[in-house]
């Protein structure tokens, strides 16, 4: 998917895992990564969109590094589109 300013969701994906891994400590926020990472080459997977906002919410105090280091992927664990 292609935003108006002509960054796809992938290269979102992309920067939020470099800038993660650059300025979070990576051990905290792993299963996190790892969800991510497969998410950058299938964004539209809405399975793998459920288990991101899963791995988001057992982040407890760590979801403020999400948040902070990746701002661009909120949409992606804003809400759960499946309310489970």
């Amino acid at each position: 998917m292609l935003n108006f300013t002509g960054v796809t969701e992938a290269e979102k994906i992309e920067e939020a895992i470099h800038m993660l891994k650059l300025y979070a400590e990576e051990g905290t926020i792993e299963p996190f990564l790892s969800v991510l990472e497969a998410l950058k080459d299938n964004s539209g997977d809405e399975t793998l969109q459920s288990q991101l906002y899963d791995a988001f919410k057992k982040l407890g105090i760590y979801q403020g590094t999400i948040l902070t280091y990746a701002p661009s992927i909120y949409h992606l664990i804003s809400d759960n589109p499946f309310n489970e």
